[in-house]
């Protein structure tokens, strides 16, 4: 695994944070040190958790860096505009995670929402971090229904820019899986062009931390420093 990834999601709310809390305590329990970089927090005042906050409890001794911190639950960019507070541009999330890089093994950096959610009002996103830092680009998807879209347009996206997309995690895998999840698991692979990595069960990041860190490297492929089988898991999954 590179020593900086960039962790991506299609969406908000595909378990991008437990995702990363996986790799990371998978990373922590192979002996290799840890930084997560999030570039932009919204939806989080003063004093409360962040998301980096929230890797460094379920994944242990990380080194965790919040560049910006924006009150309301928008696009980074919009939000920054309405505090009055300054946005992230690419170049500094690019040189926070080099200067994590310079003392960590393994650097996660974090997105807010999908690959082209705005950072500022050029429009700097994510993917020009990535691409400033020449790191590949871990993208997080739903098991369900809509997933497929969103996954391809997002591959499609980082092949466009000619980014280096290592794969695909299910960031919720269900505990009853329906019929749509069980067959994207033959069909994102191909819609990504990318292999699945992994597949992070649903309400994980509720587990006792002892338990998580446990078994998070049960989730994960052997390229994001885990034991999880693609063929394994899928095999009897087919409808």
């Amino acid at each position: 695994m590179s020593s900086v990834l960039v962790i991506t999601g299609t969406g908000t709310e595909v378990g991008k944070t437990v995702t990363t809390a996986a790799v990371a305590a998978a990373a922590l329990a192979a002996g290799r040190s840890v930084g997560v970089l999030k570039p932009a927090q919204t939806g989080v005042l003063p004093g409360e958790r962040g998301d980096a906050d929230e890797v460094a409890r379920l994944a242990g001794a990380v080194t965790s860096v919040e560049l910006a911190r924006y009150p309301e639950p928008l696009a980074p960019a919009t939000a920054a505009r309405r505090s009055g507070l300054a946005p992230v541009r690419p170049v500094e999330v690019a040189e926070a995670a080099g200067k994590l890089a310079a003392g960590h093994d393994l650097v996660l950096v974090e997105g807010a929402g999908g690959l082209l959610v705005r950072f500022d009002d050029e429009g700097g996103t994510l993917a020009d971090a990535a691409r400033l830092l020449d790191a590949p680009v871990l993208v997080v998807a739903s098991a369900g229904l809509g997933t497929l879209n969103t996954t391809e347009l997002t591959a499609r996206e980082l092949r466009a820019r000619r980014l280096d997309l290592l794969g695909v995690v299910l960031g919720s895998w269900p505990n009853d899986p329906d019929l749509a999840s069980r067959c994207n698991l033959a069909d994102l692979p191909v819609v990504a062009g990318a292999p699945l990595l992994g597949a992070v069960p649903e309400g994980s990041g509720r587990l006792p931390v002892a338990d998580f860190r446990a078994t998070a490297g049960s989730w994960l492929a052997t390229r994001l420093g885990g034991t999880w089988d693609a063929e394994a898991f899928t095999g009897g999954r087919a409808p």
